[in-house]
């Protein structure tokens, strides 16, 4: 009985050991053959199951590979029909949760149908048999395939030549075909061929032609390799992949330019419509990208520098909403109040409405936190109706940021800005650029002075980004930037734009921004939407005096959220455990009586102006970044050596202006009824409460003379007066700033009378009506002008009877 009887017999026994149905093993990037003792991972869970069920069953299972080895999840559909019949010899489980599995491939299959086995693939599998052949054909196939099998070995340096040793080992011809299957560099496709061929015939056809194939390929480029190595030299061993490539070209012809990256790159190019320029600077850099391997570093460069310029938008533009009704309409229902902004954006679209295209606008609004500068620029976006990107500038200290960094740099990108372009995808956005007066300067440059070009509407249509390295034009982004100290913004950045300030909101305002935009947004947020939550005004009222002090409405939401909880956990309690609704109608007021109970003890006092007048103590109106604070100055006199000491974590402007009311009071006593004398022989103490902050600035120079008159004058000054206002040596007042937020402050604590500079005077004319009712504003001009406010008419008869 010869070899293939003996096989014959043996495939016919196999047939009633192996089952019927069979659990199926779908493979990824993996085909394996009948002899083949091969591990394969399992980590998918069907299959760690099929695996499972194989060994605790008969041990056989069917391989098969995928069509796609990229599908996490395959379907029947997506696995090959033909596979190979194996036999799990060990598994393994590893520490990261997979299975390695030792399979021995045993014969040829083919799937008839699959069965529906939820858990794992499973099918009904048909054992393929190869056919009768003619025993001398077949050994002429496979003396041929040996010997290109072993011509192939010769070739390839992948295969260890110990392959060829092993092969002569064998003796079986359907073994042999299979080995050299196994072995062969080939796709998933190429080698599924193999096993959808039932006659060991064809197979060794098969086998033959993928052998010609392979050996002439590497016959090829044996020979590209030979014709380099002789034009290479020691000097020149750098440029081999270079000349590789290069000889390459020439045997392969232009067929480059068929590759699907290089035809979706042309496509970029004439859908891009770019400029000249870049269309020049494109096609120059798409023909380097051509002449260079795809493995070198410079190939990734190169693409992804193609990729930027590609991506950027150059004519998609989206069309300006230019209704002006429509417009204040949206910004009515996105803000309360915030007139002058709104007056300025409807300004901006009656000027479109006429000339159809203008030059970007440039807005700064500046205010304190919380006052929605951020949220209206989103708001004048969806008004316009453009496309809105926000770029936080918080702590950028490098101008590469802006800019962007040169390509010569490993991993370099474009700055910010044209970043922003892209991700807007379109040529006019609304770029907001929040907190430009938190930026900073390091040795790495100064970010401040890159955004002199962005927002130079005389040079950002032709802003050049490092990166890009070509001109790209701004002129129709509006820009809005935000910022909560205009100070702090370098004047020459200020120059262009356009300062709008946001003042803080008023009580009143506070209350109609809370029922308009934060209960409702808070009611939904919490799931209280669907339940009869009556938030009265007075409870609002209450949070907003005693339980915050801001300029804008930040920390009123957290207390209202705060609130909005403590009614869901009382709805949970009373009302039952799941959270729905009652049969009965459920109603929730939420009065000023339980907010207390809801948020405990008050943390503001409602007034700060204390209710009776004491000699030294004078309070006096400062301006912070968060909105305008009321400055008590309490000034003492004692016996001791002639100086003036001030504290309370003071700066020296402010040490200065305490000075120079001193050398006031002494030069003038006359004129202020005080003896002459009056310094002698003591020591003058200022101080200045709440002294772990920070205090500084010229304007509280008014309210540091009038507390050291007082204490000279032993003289109360009158009850619920407050002042702001640099003083100089003559006893002039000079204008100060941030007037409108000092007046917030001042009606805030319970003021009455406010003394400002006289150079203000023209500044209340700005500031809204129900900012300036119930205050009595008095300007004045010098330091005598206020002291008949602060402590009414002096007794000039009384002084000289002193002296």
């Amino acid at each position: 009985m010869d070899s293939t009887d003996k096989k014959q017999n043996l495939d016919l026994s196999l047939t009633h050991e192996i089952p019927e149905i069979l659990p199926v093993l779908p493979l990824r990037d993996t085909v394996i053959f009948p002899y083949m003792i091969f591990p394969v991972l399992v980590g998918r869970e069907q299959s760690i199951k099929a695996a499972n069920y194989a060994l605790d069953n008969s041990k056989y299972i069917f391989l098969s590979a995928q069509k796609k080895g990229n599908i996490e999840d395959p379907q029947e559909k997506d696995i090959f029909q033909d596979g190979t019949i194996a036999k799990i010899i060990q598994i393994l489980k590893l520490p990261n949760g997979l299975l390695k599995i030792l399979v021995d491939g045993i014969i040829q299959g083919r799937i008839i149908k699959f069965t529906k086995n939820a858990s794992f693939f499973e099918a009904k599998v048909e054992v393929v048999f190869p056919t009768n052949e003619n025993p001398k054909e077949l050994n002429a196939l496979v003396r041929q395939m040996s010997s290109l099998f072993k011509e192939y070995v010769k070739i390839n340096k992948s295969i260890p030549a110990e392959a060829v040793s092993a092969y002569d080992n064998i003796e079986e011809l359907d073994r042999k075909l299979f080995y050299v299957a196994a072995n062969i560099t080939q796709s998933i496709e190429i080698k599924q061929q193999i096993l959808q061929t039932f006659s060991l015939r064809e197979q060794l056809y098969k086998i033959i032609e993928i052998l010609n194939s392979e050996v002439d390929i590497l016959k090829i480029e044996k020979e590209i390799e030979a014709k380099v190595q002789e034009n290479i030299t020691k000097t020149q061993r750098k440029f081999i992949i270079h000349e590789q490539i290069r000889i390459l070209q020439e045997e392969l012809g232009n067929e480059d330019d068929t590759s699907p990256e290089f035809i979706k790159i042309s496509e970029k190019i004439k859908q891009a419509k770019l400029p000249k320029d870049v269309l020049q600077r494109v096609n120059e850099e798409f023909d380097k990208l051509k002449k260079i391997p795809p493995s070198s570093p410079e190939s990734t460069v190169i693409r992804n520098y193609l990729d930027w310029l590609l991506d950027v938008p150059w004519h998609k533009k989206t069309e300006d909403n230019l209704d002006i009704k429509n417009v204040r309409v949206i910004l009515d229902e996105d803000h309360y109040g915030l007139d002058k902004p709104k007056e300025r954006i409807v300004e901006h679209i009656a000027v479109l409405n006429l000339v159809k295209k203008m030059r970007g606008q440039i807005l700064c609004f500046a205010g304190p936190p919380g006052v929605g500068k951020t949220s209206l620029g989103k708001s004048i976006a969806r008004a316009l109706g453009r496309k809105f990107v926000r770029i936080s500038l918080g702590g950028i200290r490098d101008e590469a940021e802006i800019r962007g960094h040169r390509r010569t740099y490993i991993g370099s990108l474009p700055g910010k800005i044209i970043q922003s372009m892209k991700r807007a995808g379109t040529i006019n956005p609304v770029i907001l650029l929040d907190e430009i007066d938190k930026m900073s300067m390091d040795f790495r440059g100064d970010p401040s002075s890159a955004m002199l070009e962005v927002l130079d509407p005389e040079q950002n249509h032709t802003f050049n980004d490092h990166y890009l390295d070509v001109d790209y034009d701004l002129s129709q982004v509006m820009f809005i930037t935000t910022a909560n100290i205009r100070y702090n913004i370098p004047l020459p950045l200020q120059d262009r734009m356009e300062l709008i300030e946001l003042p803080g909101y008023l009580e009143h305002e506070k209350i109609e921004i809370a029922k308009r935009h934060i209960v409702p947004k808070q009611l939904k947020a919490h799931g209280l939407e669907k339940y009869a939550v009556d938030f009265k005004d007075e409870a609002l009222a209450k949070i907003i005096t005693q339980y915050t002090r801001e300029a804008g409405v930040r920390n009123l939401e957290r207390e209202i959220a705060s609130v909005f909880r403590k009614t869901a956990r009382e709805i949970i309690l009373k009302h039952g455990s799941n959270g729905k609704k009652s049969k009965q109608n459920i109603k929730f007021v939420i009065s000023e009586n339980v907010i207390e109970d809801f948020l405990s003890v008050p943390k503001f006092r409602t007034s700060k102006v204390l209710k009776e007048a004491y000699i030294g103590s004078i309070t006096g109106l400062a301006w912070t970044s968060v909105g305008g604070e009321i400055l008590h100055v309490d000034a003492t006199i004692m016996t001791g050596p002639e100086k003036l000491t001030i504290t309370g974590q003071i700066g020296n402007v402010m040490k200065e202006s305490a000075q120079a009311a001193l050398s006031y009071l002494r030069s003038n006593y006359k004129e202020l009824c005080l003896p002459q004398n009056f310094h002698k022989g003591k020591e003058i103490h200022i101080h200045l409460p709440e002294g772990a902050i920070p205090k500084d600035g010229p304007s509280a120079g008014i309210t540091l003379a009038m507390a050291m008159y007082s204490a000279f004058a032993n003289k109360k000054p009158k009850e619920h007066v407050a002042m702001t206002g640099e003083i100089t040596l003559r006893g002039n007042i000079l204008a100060i700033g941030g007037l409108n937020e000092k007046l917030l402050a001042a009606k805030r604590n319970g003021v009455k009378t406010v003394l400002i500079p006289k150079e203000n005077e023209k500044d209340l004319f700005e500031i809204k009506n129900e900012v300036k009712e119930g205050l009595k504003i008095v300007p004045i001009s010098t330091i005598k002008d206020a002291v008949p406010y602060v402590f009414g008419k002096i007794n000039k008869t009384t002084a000289r009877r002193k002296n």
